[in-house]
């Protein structure tokens, strides 16, 4: 079944048509989305939202882009989502335990085990996704797109809806910006 079959299938409510798009987008959705959480519990969640969100937008698609550029735009939003839900609990977490009103402050652990990751090189690539997560959200995407997703700066470019000269700045950026908080944490 091609692109535009499949297509056509899901806005008929075809069951095995969603069934078929979940086989072929859904490791691509779960490692995009622990790229951006990185926590292994939490991407399944947030991907099998993404899942749902598609199955109720895909009236919706234009078939502008690519429908994996959709799916991918459709993964970021929902991780984002979480990532800004997660820091919003933090703070209130915080603020609850300022006033008295909770025991302890919940720390987040980090659990982070990306597929793509051999054992060992696990270190490296623990501090490596820490360090990711402190860049800014813009290059924080872009890098996990390129970097782990090995998509190409022009399908960031249409996932993004930015120049392809955009996407450029923003991994030059992402990559000084990683020196500094690698050499920083390297150096304690």
């Amino acid at each position: 079944m091609d692109e535009n079959q499949l297509i056509d299938e899901l806005k008929n409510g075809s069951e095995p048509a969603f069934n078929l798009l979940v086989q072929t987008y859904k490791n691509m959705v779960f490692n995009t989305v622990l790229g951006i959480v990185q926590q292994f519990q939490e991407a399944e969640d947030v991907a099998q939202e993404v899942f749902i969100q598609v199955y109720q937008s895909i009236e919706g698609f234009r078939a502008e882009a690519k429908l994996s550029t959709w799916i991918y735009r459709i993964a970021i939003t929902k991780s984002l989502d979480f990532e800004r839900s997660k820091k919003a609990k933090k703070r209130i977490n915080l603020f609850k335990n300022m006033i008295g009103l909770e025991k302890s402050v919940e720390e987040l652990v980090p659990d982070f085990n990306h597929p793509g990751i051999r054992l060992d090189k696990k270190e490296d690539a623990i501090l490596l996704f820490k360090a990711i997560k402190n860049l800014p959200e813009n290059q924080r995407i872009a890098f996990v797109l390129i970097k782990t997703e090995g998509l190409s700066y022009i399908e960031v470019s249409k996932i993004l809806n930015v120049s392809e000269k955009a996407i450029e700045g923003l991994m030059h950026r992402a990559k000084e910006n990683l020196r500094k908080i690698l050499s920083k944490v390297l150096s304690e």
